[in-house]
């Protein structure tokens, strides 16, 4: 392992520009000061038997990670934030919406939910028991009400920006903002972005620009977002569980201060790679807000195989009987 990705020592540290660890996450938050960070945004492991975790029972996954979150709430600052993205954990064929179990463990200490963003992606593994999952959910805590929220960054184009006031004292003014309209809770691929005020954001897949080995990567426009909202510029961002790298490439993007840990180094080699890169402006990474590629229909794969011709006539013509 190369010796600027090496384990960094569990004690209190100035933060640089940005530090990966390889180390146990709890373990290397306990050498970080209290209230050193203003936003914590992470996906941790779902308990899903993927090959950087050990699959335990709900239980004790819970526990562990209950362990974790006690030290990210004391490192982060008053007016800071946590943004923890699950998906579910499933048992048996039994869907564990982890988002609900984890809702309860951050009200215990204290913590106030402002948003439970949905993030919706148009591909992923297809189920045959049940119908295929294509969201995941962005728990947005804050752990006061004094909190750091910049939504002039993140505004979209409004739908109808010559919209004005129907009644009233601004009767006849205009109603909404020139830089734009507020986001939406609900993130969604689809290419129609810029009108509705759904976020585009694409699960990162085989043909998606930033695809490294990582199997379960963060987009880094999903982090992106959720920096440039969620803290300022000079502030700390910190994932516990870093994988690929997207929380802190996202954080120097835009002029914040990052720390990675994952136990992996592997990962803490990739994601030192992808740095790399970035300061060497050769980093591929996928624009924030650009349109997620809609097929025409005159591509070959998009088209339906002569093989499927007659189960689609059968098909088309059953809809038309329903109508």
């Amino acid at each position: 392992m190369p010796d600027d990705v090496a384990e960094l020592p569990i004690e209190p540290v100035a933060l640089p520009e940005y530090a990966l660890a390889c180390a146990d996450s709890q373990d290397y938050l306990a050498g970080l000061e209290d209230g050193s960070v203003q936003l914590v945004i992470t996906s941790p492991p779902y308990n899903i038997g993927k090959s950087y975790e050990t699959r335990v029972s709900i239980r004790d996954y819970l526990a562990t990670q209950r362990d974790v979150i006690a030290e990210l709430v004391r490192v982060t600052g008053d007016r800071g934030s946590i943004c923890w993205q699950v998906g579910n954990y499933v048992d048996h064929g039994e869907v564990f919406p982890l988002d609900v179990f984890f809702y309860d463990i951050f009200k215990d200490f204290g913590l106030k939910l402002r948003n439970r963003i949905v993030w919706h992606f148009g591909h992923g593994l297809h189920a045959s028991k049940r119908f295929s999952g294509r969201y995941e959910t962005v728990l947005w805590f804050t752990k006061s009400d004094d909190y750091v929220f910049n939504l002039d960054p993140v505004r979209v184009a409004s739908k109808y920006p010559g919209k004005r006031h129907f009644k009233g004292d601004k009767a006849g003014q205009l109603s909404g903002n020139p830089l734009g309209k507020n986001p939406s809770d609900f993130w969604e691929s689809l290419a129609d972005e810029w009108e509705s005020g759904i976020w585009e954001i694409p699960n990162v897949k085989s043909n998606h620009p930033e695809k490294t080995a990582h199997p379960c990567q963060f987009p880094v426009e999903l982090v992106e977002r959720c920096v440039l909202a969620l803290s300022d510029e000079g502030d700390t961002v910190l994932d516990p569980y870093v994988g690929a790298g997207s929380s802190v490439i996202a954080a120097l993007k835009r002029g914040r201060r990052a720390i990675g840990v994952d136990r992996s180094p592997e990962y803490i080699e990739l994601a030192r790679q992808r740095v790399a890169s970035l300061r060497a402006g050769t980093l591929k990474t996928r624009p924030l807000g650009q349109p997620v590629f809609q097929p025409t229909g005159d591509e070959k794969v998009s088209q339906v195989p002569l093989e499927w011709a007659a189960s689609s006539q059968v098909y088309a013509q059953s809809l038309k009987l329903v109508a």
